[in-house]
Parts: C-alpha cells; structure tokens; sequence
C-alpha cells in the first residue's frame, strides 16, 4: 500500500484550509498515486478564540470537514484518514477533536476521538490548555484499510506509549500520527518519539503535521512540521520539506512480518502479562 502524509498550515479561515487540503490532494495523487492520503491535525481550522473554534465545530456525519474528506476519497478512489477537526456532540459545550477515516467509495471507517489533551506550558513559558475547550476521547480505535490495519492516534497521544502498544496488540501494521506539533517541543522530540513508536510496536507511523505559523488571541503561534514516514525498523522512508507539501512511502506488510521475526518482542515480552512472569 502507497501512503502519502500532508502537511499543511492551517488557519482559523475553514473555506481556505478545506480547498488546500483538496489541492494537496490532487496533487499527491497526481505525482504519487497513493492508495491511502493522511491529514494532519486541525485539518479545517487552526487557532482562534475558544469560541471561534466552538463555532467552526461540526455535527458527524454531515458536517463541512467531514464531506470534504469523504468527497477527496470518492474523487480520487482513495483511503482518507482525515487528520482530525473539532466535532461537536449534541448540546455539549465542549467540542471533540476527532479523526474519521474513509474508503475508496466514501464510506465511513472509523471514528476517533483524541484521548491525550494538550496540556502544558512550554520552555517560553507558553500555554496551551487544550482540556478548556476539548473533551476527552474514551475509546481506543483500529480500522482495516484494505489489508491493512491502522490504529489511531492523535498528536499529544504520540507521547504516551502505553496507547501505542495497545494499538499494535490489537494488530495494526501501520498507526497515524494527525498533528499540529509545536516548534519548541518539535524540534527536540517530534522524530525521536516517532521513530521510538515505531521501534517498540515494530509498525509502520505515518506522522502528517501542521507547519509553520499560525494566529491565536495570544499571539502567534508556530508548528513542527516535518511530516514523515517511519518503517517497523524506525527508518525515516519519506519526509515532508519545510511548508506545505507531501510524502509517498510504500508500507510492506512482508517486512512488517520480517522485523517481528527477527526481534520477537511479543513472544519476550514479560511486564503486562502476568503468565510470562508465572513461568
């Protein structure tokens, strides 16, 4: 399977940010011919007040990211794993930041809410509240694409390996990373921690970041970026250059298979399963 991570910049305008992830689209598949394209983060709104992003907050189905992302897939006959966008839920005066992913036909397979929310203050003494605004995900998530089995995830989830490795119990071969990473703490940890993910489940992840930067009522804001690629051994197949743009890498369930073979963490593994510590 061909898979191909967008990297976008995103702003608090969802008309403009909806019709760059539809370029982005024709674009890769124009040169790449994906089977499978992934968004990044916040894929149709960017910053804003709380009530500005409140308001850009859609129903699922039916809402305007939502049919986007399930009109790319149809239009190209492509697998959408739509990044993710703020989906409200009834009279909840909380949003959720939720990925839904599509099938070649449209079809809706699956649905993911983010359980890890950003909350923290960064080495400039920048905050970021997340929980204010966002209610948490409950469920963990893992859909087949084909042949493939993906798990989800969601930006700040990529720091806590205890999801990763429920996703890779569960079976999936390739896990998405959607994420709107900060310049201070992208720079130090966003490929270290991919490549670590990917080391531990011996799974493919596939990261599609946000870049460059962004306006909020506390001033400007700034992303990562360097989207990318990493195979089950931790290489880096394919990476995003700096702004928006896009990156194919191939995910070979045979050398998935091969990795597991030659280290055969699940049979060693001791902590998590009492029996092994029995014996």
């Amino acid at each position: 399977m061909r898979v191909t991570v967008v990297q976008m910049n995103s702003q608090d305008d969802k008309s403009h940010n909806l019709a760059e992830a539809r370029r982005l689209a024709a674009e890769a598949v124009a040169a790449d011919h994906p089977d499978l394209i992934v968004f990044p983060e916040m894929v149709s709104f960017l910053g804003g007040s709380d009530e500005a992003r409140l308001e850009a907050a859609e129903d699922v189905p039916g809402g305007e990211t939502w049919m986007t992302m399930q009109s790319i897939a149809r239009e190209h006959g492509v697998i959408v794993h739509g990044g993710s966008f703020y989906e409200r839920i009834g009279n909840d005066p909380r949003s959720y930041n939720t990925t839904v992913a599509f099938g070649r036909h449209g079809e809706e397979l699956v649905r993911y809410r983010k359980i890890h929310l950003f909350d923290i203050t960064a080495p400039d003494g920048t905050e970021y509240r997340e929980s204010d605004s966002v209610g948490r995900g409950t469920d963990i998530a893992v859909y087949k694409a084909e042949d493939v089995k993906v798990g989800c995830s969601i930006c700040y989830d990529l720091r806590f390996g205890e999801l990763y490795r429920r996703l890779a119990g569960q079976g999936a071969d390739l896990i998405m990373v959607p994420a709107a990473f900060t310049l201070q703490t992208g720079k130090d940890h966003w490929e270290t921690l991919l490549r670590a993910r990917a080391i531990e489940t011996q799974t493919y992840v596939a990261a599609a970041g946000q870049s460059g930067s962004f306006p909020t009522p506390e001033g400007i804001r700034h992303c990562w970026g360097h989207s990318m690629i990493v195979d089950p051994w931790g290489y880096v197949a394919a990476q995003v250059s700096d702004g928006p743009g896009f990156a194919t890498a191939n995910v070979d369930l045979g050398y998935v298979k091969t990795v597991r073979q030659r280290i055969p963490m699940e049979a060693h593994r001791v902590l998590g399963r009492p029996e092994a510590l029995a014996a």
